[in-house]
């Protein structure tokens, strides 16, 4: 037998193993990955997904996010559960606390507008600065290598319009580049780079995780839009809104060529970026998707 048959012999018995049924490893419960993508105010669905893996009793082996994704992707690998995290997420539920991020949770314009620049020089009218420390103040972490658990941020450099990843150094600029939604954060100046939003480039990085693990749940945000009375979209609708035409484009492209091995998008409608406030029907809309996923883990995990 020739050396070239020989390896085309062996390929195709190697394949054929892992095609036959009943040959298929079962994946391991120690090496799941799990990649939370953006979305805003939806990345709150996060929540009930992440406390079926508590409940089943599963540790990511690894964790990739994007934007909101990347948040929660830090308040998990810092060691808080699911349900520390919902309970952190009610505590600014209906909260009087004079700052941005209890407006959130609050549907009241006037609220937010007292923490608007109008100095619209920087990029943004937000500053993020603020949220980034109150989530190192929650962990009690400060860096990368202080996670419980591995972790990749995914951030968008602005001019070379490619992906960055973050996996070691300081959180901050990391998870503040992560969440910079163009117009709404100011971009984060880093090693040289003008970072932003992570989802623009990535808005689910199940794909940072593939080779590294056995099992890769992808949790997609995104959710959908329906047509809101006669009048067309507004200014700020047609903004954000096409910002996440752009990343269903991404995800399916990505899907199509290598999907994970568990995706779930819980049918989150008419939700838009900023309405934390939604807390309640995000919880709600997500209980499908919460199911499917945890049918899905335990067929393949036992």
């Amino acid at each position: 037998m020739q050396r070239r048959e020989f390896l085309a012999f062996v390929s195709v018995t190697a394949l054929a193993a892992t095609l036959a049924p009943g040959c298929q490893r079962r994946p391991r419960r120690d090496r799941v990955g799990l990649a939370l993508g953006g979305g805003g105010a939806r990345g709150l669905a996060h929540v009930p997904m992440l406390e079926v893996l508590d409940e089943l009793g599963i540790r990511p082996y690894r964790i990739a996010g994007s934007s909101i994704g990347a948040v929660m992707g830090v308040l998990y690998a810092a060691g808080l559960s699911g349900a520390a995290i919902r309970a952190l997420v009610g505590r600014y539920t209906g909260s009087a606390d004079e700052s941005w991020l209890a407006s959130l949770f609050r549907e009241d314009l006037a609220g937010w507008l007292r923490f608007i620049k109008p100095d619209l020089g920087h990029g943004g009218l937000i500053d993020s600065a603020p949220f980034v420390r109150f989530l190192q103040e929650t962990t009690g972490c400060s860096r990368f290598a202080e996670l419980q658990r591995p972790l990749a941020v995914v951030a968008a450099d602005f001019w070379r319009r490619d992906q960055v990843v973050f996996e070691d150094g300081p959180l901050a600029p990391a998870v503040q580049a992560s969440i910079a939604i163009p117009g709404l954060f100011p971009a984060v100046e880093y090693d040289g780079r003008t970072l932003v939003d992570g989802g623009l480039v990535n808005p689910v990085p199940y794909d940072l995780l593939l080779d590294d693990c056995d099992l890769v749940v992808a949790v997609d945000v995104l959710g959908g839009r329906t047509p809101q009375g006669d009048d067309g979209p507004s200014v700020f609708e047609s903004t954000f809104n096409g910002f996440q035409i752009m990343q269903d484009a991404l995800v399916r492209e990505k899907l199509a060529r290598r999907p994970p091995q568990v995706y779930v998008r819980p049918p989150l409608e008419n939700v838009r970026v900023l309405e934390f406030y939604k807390v309640d029907e995000i919880y709600r809309q997500s209980l499908p998707a919460q199911q499917r996923l945890r049918r899905a883990l335990v067929e393949r995990l036992g």
